[in-house]
């Protein structure tokens, strides 16, 4: 019988990249990336040269489909193997990213009469300019007691569905009446793969405030948020919602020959790149937190009921595995921080010394930070350079570094760094126990894991738990093409569950890292000192964050 494969798309916020996986046992046969031509747009528009205001971040939509154009080609000329043996294919993306989209599912940036509009194009998950909406959302639905609240940890992110949509229509009228439906990006890309729209259970459940057996928020909310928001989500947001691992429909003749497949197979329903890594490491029962880090890192949990958790970005049934209840939390700045301090704070002799010996400077600084240990280095940071996601859900907050002294080395600011997103990650830990959501093991994927040890042993010091660390470079892909292996099934070769594929297709790597009993006791006693400087700066004690941003502002 012959092998069997499918093809996982994976989009992150600077590239997409595509993985050629083997059925029978997960191998990652071949992978390739696509940089996006248009990057992340975040201060000015294509074309027209328009700049953009502070926090906004958009991208192009047709980046995304020169990742199919360019990736999905160079995974089967480079395994050679027969394009009629891959029987699915499935994608995950960055969440919330949407767009609004005309009759025929059209960006509305593709109209020239639209696209120098900065609310035609698709709006980046970091898009943090809806702020103000956010703020009303959640002021109004307290307000009103509505039940959907306490089931994202009390705060709706201006990262989201609502927040941006309502954003458009405050400042973009005649973009909200053009706009047929507003998308979800990986629910976008499935549309022109497959010629129809639908959109999937996780972005619904945990971006646009869907739930399961409630549907959306009632129209009398929306009303109150804004009269014309009314009848939003039998409008701009109506739509099939449908569970992972369904199939969304079959690969369109014009698509299929673009990437050099065959037309009708199996096209996998949209995921969240977080949330398909969860079975690519063969997590599919509750108890183990996975973490997918990279610039920012998103927490995944599973549970067998739903229970509410301060800061949670959401539980959703059958959000990350059919069948449970999945949690997700999140930072929303943690390699990005490692990758400020070395573009814009390092020394000039750090970069002559790595490259002096021939290493990278992330290889450099990791190697002597870890000479330090635990409270050496007399430092203390709170991780919030891109505000604080979990557990405070507030964009506005914003970093610190305490205990500088003349004799502070950048490596010590390193480690302190390191130590203070590890600590970020404790808050969300301790915030899933202490609400009765068992976290008993982590286990970690995406690019930081694999570069950086340091921070992997220092996460299993900090949070006092065993850290087991994906085998496969491309998780979210791996995932991506397990539930594309679901949704051909096992006639087509597939698989009839995730939990099967799991089972077959998951790999973590043999080595973990485990707490080390005196690390964990020195991080415990600085634990209590971030937790304290993290409640007078998040909880409203000292607002000093928001009053130099606002000062910022009034200065600009």
């Amino acid at each position: 019988m012959s092998k069997k494969y499918t093809i996982g798309v994976d989009y992150g916020t600077q590239s997409g990249r595509a993985v050629l996986v083997d059925l029978s046992n997960g191998h990652e046969v071949a992978d390739h990336v696509t940089p996006y031509p248009h990057h992340v747009i975040d201060e000015e528009l294509p074309g027209s040269g328009l700049k953009l205001e502070y926090d906004w971040a958009l991208q192009h939509p047709d980046d995304y489909l020169e990742v199919l154009r360019k990736s999905v080609p160079a995974v089967i000329r480079e395994s050679g193997i027969d394009p009629a043996e891959v029987i699915g294919i499935g994608i995950d993306f960055t969440a919330c990213t949407m767009l609004p989209v005309d009759e025929q599912g059209e960006p509305l940036c593709f109209d020239s009469q639209y696209k120098d509009l900065p609310h035609s194009w698709v709006k980046l998950w970091k898009h943090h300019a809806a702020q103000p909406e956010a703020d009303k959302i959640n002021r109004i639905a307290e307000e009103r007691g509505e039940a959907f609240l306490p089931r994202y940890g009390g705060k709706i992110s201006s990262e989201w569905m609502i927040a941006k949509v309502w954003q458009i229509l405050d400042e973009a009228p005649e973009i909200y009446e053009r706009a047929d439906m507003f998308l979800e990006a990986t629910d976008w890309v499935i549309s022109q793969m497959t010629g129809k729209i639908v959109r999937n259970s996780c972005t619904a459940g945990y971006k646009a405030i869907w739930h399961k057996q409630d549907g959306y928020p009632s129209k009398d909310y929306f009303k109150a948020l804004d009269p014309r928001l009314e009848n939003l989500t039998e409008t701009k947001l109506r739509g099939e919602v449908i569970a992972l691992g369904t199939n969304a429909g079959g690969l369109t003749p014009e698509m299929a020959e673009m990437m050099g497949l065959t037309p009708g197979i199996a096209v996998a329903v949209g995921n969240v790149d977080a949330h398909a890594a969860v079975p690519a490491v063969g997590v599919v029962t509750p108890g183990k937190l996975v973490m997918a880090m990279g610039t920012s890192i998103c927490h995944m949990l599973l549970g067998t009921e739903e229970k509410q958790v301060e800061g949670m970005c959401g539980v959703v049934e059958d959000g990350i595995i059919p069948g449970l209840y999945g949690y997700e939390a999140g930072q929303s700045a943690v390699g990005d921080i490692f990758e400020w301090y070395v573009e814009e704070s390092l020394p000039a002799y750090v970069k002559e010394a790595a490259s002096a010996e021939g290493i990278g400077v992330h290889q450099w600084l990791e190697r002597e930070a870890a000479k330090y240990k635990p409270g050496q280095t007399g430092l203390l940071a709170l991780d919030w350079w891109n505000g604080n996601r979990s557990v405070l859900v507030d964009t506005d907050l914003t970093g610190l570094i305490l205990g500088m002294t003349l004799l502070t080395k950048p490596q010590e600011v390193y480690r302190a760094l390191l130590e203070a997103t590890a600590f970020g990650t404790r808050k969300i830990v301790d915030a899933f126990h202490s609400n009765g959501v068992a976290v008993d093991a982590l286990y970690a994927c995406g690019g930081l894991p694999q570069k950086n040890r340091l921070l992997m042993q220092i996460y299993a010091d900090v949070t006092n738990r065993e850290i087991f660390v994906a085998d496969s470079k491309q998780t979210p892909a791996l995932g991506a093409a397990m539930f594309a292996a679901v949704a051909a099934g096992q006639e087509a070769g597939g698989y009839d569950t995730i939990i099967d594929a799991a089972a077959q297709m998951a790999r973590v790597k043999e080595e973990t890292f485990k707490p080390i009993p005196a690390n964990v006791e020195v991080y415990n006693r600085l634990y209590e000192e971030y937790s304290k400087l993290h409640d007078y700066f998040g909880r409203g004690e000292n607002d000093v964050m928001k009053r130099l941003k606002n000062i910022k502002k009034s200065a600009e």
